[in-house]
C-alpha cells in the first residue's frame, strides 16, 4: 500500500478479491473513509471477517460477492481508490477494470499488483494466464485509465505494480 502512495486516505476504497485480508487490514487502517472488501469465495469472507474484527478495525465491510458478473455493487464515481490485487488473469479483465473506473470518482486511482511472468515464482496463476504489464496498461487504456506509473515492489520479487489514473 506505501509503495503506492497510499497514506492518510479520504474517500472510499473497494478492493476487488480480497482473499484472506492481507491489503484490507492495510487499506482500512490508512484509509479516512470505508473500504469494501469483495469475494467471491465465502471461506475467504469468512477470515476476512475475522481479521478484521482482531484487527478492531471498524471502517471496513466485507462482502461475497462475484464482481466479476455482478459488478462492485458500489455506485458511479462513488470511491477515491480500487485495489486489483492478483485478479487480472480472469477470463474478462477488461470487464472488471471498467467496473473499477464506473465507480471511481474523476481522479480516482486503481492499483494493480500481479505476479510476475517467471516460472520461478513460488505460487500464482498459470504462466500462460499471467498478464504482462503491458497488457494491464492496454486493458486500462482501453477502459480509460492513464497509467500513471510502474510501482516497484521493494517487499515482494515475485510481483509487479502500476498505478493507474481515472481520466
Amino acid at each position: 500500500m506505501e509503495s503506492f502512495g497510499c497514506r492518510d486516505l479520504t474517500g472510499d476504497v473497494v478492493e476487488f478479491g480480497c482473499g484472506y485480508g492481507t491489503f484490507t487490514i492495510h487499506a482500512g487502517r490508512k484509509v479516512q473513509g470505508k473500504v469494501y472488501a469483495l469475494d467471491i469465495d465465502p471461506f475467504m469472507v469468512q477470515i476476512t471477517g475475522k481479521r478484521i474484527v482482531e484487527a478492531g478495525l471498524t471502517n471496513v465491510e466485507v462482502e461475497e460477492r462475484d464482481f466479476d458478473a455482478n459488478g462492485s455493487g458500489r455506485p458511479s464515481e462513488s470511491v477515491s481508490l480500487a485495489l486489483q490485487f492478483n485478479i487480472l488473469h480472469i477470463e474478462n479483465p477488461v470487464a472488471l477494470l471498467k467496473e473499477a473506473h464506473r465507480i471511481l470518482r474523476p481522479g480516482g486511482a486503481l492499483a494493480v499488483i500481479h505476479w510476475n511472468h517467471d516460472a520461478q515464482t513460488p505460487r500464482g496463476p498459470p504462466l500462460e494466464i499471467r498478464p504482462l504489464p503491458e497488457q494491464c496498461r492496454s486493458w486500462g487504456e482501453r477502459s480509460g485509465f492513464r497509467c500513471s506509473r510502474n510501482v516497484a515492489l521493494g517487499s515482494s520479487p515475485w510481483h509487479w505494480g502500476m498505478l493507474m489514473m481515472k481520466v
